[in-house]
């Protein structure tokens, strides 16, 4: 059994990685990323959270979360959202009749001050560049890199290299 402790700060900004089942290009598909969404926006409306950043690439995304003040609870609104997904697409099942849609955890990372934040902002948003998928981070539209620009955190031709601040940051 493993020992693992969850990192719960009520109100608190957390960083996720979350992987398909055995690395499948789920979110290749449009179709899929759009149930993605969809789920997003049922579960935010039931339990609110707010989204600092977010990529979606075929495999895995990443994301940071705000949680509002007295609430903790991460784990429910994946279980939820993964479900949800689950629910929409077809997919092969295992012997416990779940389907192959996801890993069975996720990675969180609790935001500790604004330096860890932008760290992380960063490297969300040059991870499609990272992975080949694009050439620079505004070209790629399943990210939130756009209405980052837009709300000035940063200018539309950056990530055109690698960022040193993220250069050793292994989040996969």
């Amino acid at each position: 059994m493993s020992n693992y402790r969850r990192a719960l700060q009520p109100g608190g900004c957390y960083f996720f990685t979350v992987v398909t089942y055995k690395h499948l290009p789920l979110f290749a598909n449009e179709n899929n990323i759009d149930i993605l969404r969809n789920a997003f926006r049922t579960i935010k409306n039931k339990h609110p959270f707010s989204i600092d950043a977010i990529t979606i690439l075929p495999d895995h995304l990443h994301t940071i979360w705000q949680l509002p003040q007295n609430d903790n609870n991460f784990s429910l609104r994946w279980r939820l959202i993964k479900h949800l997904v689950s629910t929409k697409i077809d997919s092969p099942k295992n012997h416990r009749d779940e389907k192959y849609i996801w890993q069975r955890r996720f990675w969180e990372h609790l935001i500790t001050d604004n330096n860890d934040w932008k760290n992380h902002m960063d490297y969300i948003h040059y991870n499609p560049v990272k992975h080949g998928y694009t050439n620079q981070p505004n070209n790629w539209k399943f990210s939130s890199f756009l209405n980052a620009v837009n709300k000035g955190w940063y200018d539309k031709d950056w990530g055109m290299s690698e960022p040193e601040n993220i250069k050793k940051l292994m989040l996969e």
